[in-house]
């Protein structure tokens, strides 16, 4: 990284930019020179750099900038990885190559979330208590199968709507068709 000289601050303040002293800026800022601390340097607004880097960023320094979106199918087989244990989060970062962990941990929530809202409020609200050992076992059993179950299921969906590109799931709100 450069350190602004003279002649720099001379140019940059005198309101035209030279196309070599532009190149050297955004360099900088590709070799790792935060935009906050090049802004301050040189005196900058950060429209006239984010233009700059916009007009004269590298290809490869373009290709990094954009945001990488996953699919919902994706997103399941990360958040399944891992919760079988196949995977750590910060493995899974790594392999998918995903700029944070928070993203994934988020994804691993709202993978609860919504196998949790599937399940019926009313089956919620019983209080038959499980009466041995066994029975709890089989309920425990059951439940793991039926969250397996719902996965699958949502995982074929997710599937049937990429590849059929059309919307399978009700939107929340939506209004029943009458027949």
């Amino acid at each position: 990284m450069c350190m602004e000289t003279p002649k720099d601050k001379e140019v940059a303040h005198s309101g035209r930019y030279d196309k070599r002293f532009i190149l050297k800026i955004v360099q900088e800022v590709e070799s790792g020179l935060s935009r906050k601390e090049t802004i301050r340097l040189y005196n900058l607004s950060s429209s006239t750099l984010k233009e700059w880097m916009r007009d004269y960023g590298s290809a490869h320094y373009h290709n990094n900038l954009k945001r990488k979106s996953y699919s919902r199918a994706q997103k399941r087989s990360i958040v399944a990885a891992i919760e079988q244990g196949r995977m750590s989060i910060k493995q899974a970062q790594v392999a998918y190559q995903i700029k944070s962990e928070r993203l994934i941990r988020n994804w691993v929530k709202q993978e609860k979330i919504d196998l949790y809202t599937v399940i019926d409020p009313a089956m919620a609200k019983k209080k038959n208590l499980p009466k041995s050992n066994n029975e709890v076992e089989e309920l425990q059993k059951a439940l793991q199968e039926a969250e397996l179950r719902i996965k699958a299921l949502n995982t074929l969906i997710d599937v049937a709507e990429e590849q059929l590109k059309i919307d399978i799931r009700k939107k929340p709100g939506a209004k029943q068709s009458k027949k």
